[in-house]
């Protein structure tokens, strides 16, 4: 039996193991697809204290290393096919293979939702962005389009809009869905241009973005709107599968824990950004790796 079980490889749980490991604890991690999560595939991080400059799998290899390597901590690949988190023992099975620990540290992170259409997946990175935190600075001076009609959507089109020369706000409906107060303070930028009852049928250019091909929905006429970047915000997708079963969730599919990370049940802690919190940031996920290693520490000291 493990002393703790991480689900997820990622920032948050590669910090997890870190933490857990220095305390002394038996780790076990288990991840379905490629160590690192969404960060590894990111060009550049500039925003990470300490970093100037990283890229993704840079960052990744190295928390790796720290994490992982260094304390020799095992790593099963597979997919979850059956838990129990509650009572005492906990138990996760990995295709056909059972294991249990003491206390578990949920870390399957989130995942952009996706416009789908052509182009999407061809740019992204090369002027497709689904975090305008991380790569607004990289389009300082430029135009850009940010997609959707949400809060999220809307904020992040008045930060891109203190580094941009252009933000271009899409939405699909003839108004915003975000609150009174983001849309008031987003229209009043002026350059900020709203673009209603429209979609995006294609992303184009040759080897970075240059354009988009909209499409209106009313007239179904099309354009083509000259852009440097695309940042999509139309949501997040939480990596939960099952798990909502028992452990509380909030309406938008999201593990419900405070900053101390604890959930509903004894011993089941949940970092980084499948866990219910307002800021979703690579750094917000190595500070909610380190705190639920120390409140499964704290717990398993009880």
């Amino acid at each position: 039996m493990y002393d703790l079980i991480i689900l997820g490889a990622g920032t948050a749980g590669l910090t997890a193991a870190l933490y857990a490991n220095r305390a002394g604890l038996k780790v076990l991690i288990v991840e379905k697809g490629v160590y690192g999560g969404q960060i590894v595939n990111t060009p550049l991080i500039e925003n990470y204290p300490a970093l100037k400059e990283v890229s993704g799998f840079d960052f990744v290899q190295n928390l790796y290393e720290q994490a992982v390597t260094k304390f020799e901590t095992p790593v099963v690949m597979g997919e979850i096919t059956d838990f129990s988190f509650t009572g005492i023992k906990k138990s996760v099975t990995v295709d056909q293979t059972v294991y249990t620990a003491r206390s578990i540290i949920l870390a399957t992170g989130a995942e952009h939702r996706k416009l789908g259409c052509a182009g999407e997946e061809k740019f992204k990175g090369k002027g497709v962005s689904y975090c305008a935190t991380c790569d607004g600075a990289f389009f300082r001076g430029r135009t850009v389009a940010v997609i959707g009609g949400g809060n999220t959507a809307l904020q992040d089109a008045k930060y891109l809009a203190n580094h941009c020369q252009k933000v271009y706000l899409i939405h699909r409906r003839d108004k915003f869905r975000a609150t009174k107060v983001e849309i008031d303070s987003a229209l009043k930028r002026e350059n900020i241009i709203p673009i209603y009852d429209t979609v995006v049928e294609e992303i184009m250019g040759e080897n970075m973005v240059t354009s988009l091909k909209l499409r209106q929905i009313k007239d179904q006429t099309e354009t083509i709107l000259p852009v440097n970047g695309v940042f999509i915000a139309i949501g997040l997708n939480p990596n939960n599968g099952d798990f909502s079963k028992e452990v509380e969730t909030d309406e938008g599919g999201y593990l419900i824990a405070g900053e101390d990370c604890k959930t509903n049940l004894e011993g089941v802690f949940v970092a980084g950004d499948t866990r219910t919190k307002r800021v979703r940031q690579l750094v917000t996920a190595a500070a909610d790796g380190a705190v639920s290693a120390e409140m499964a520490v704290e717990y398993l000291n009880c």
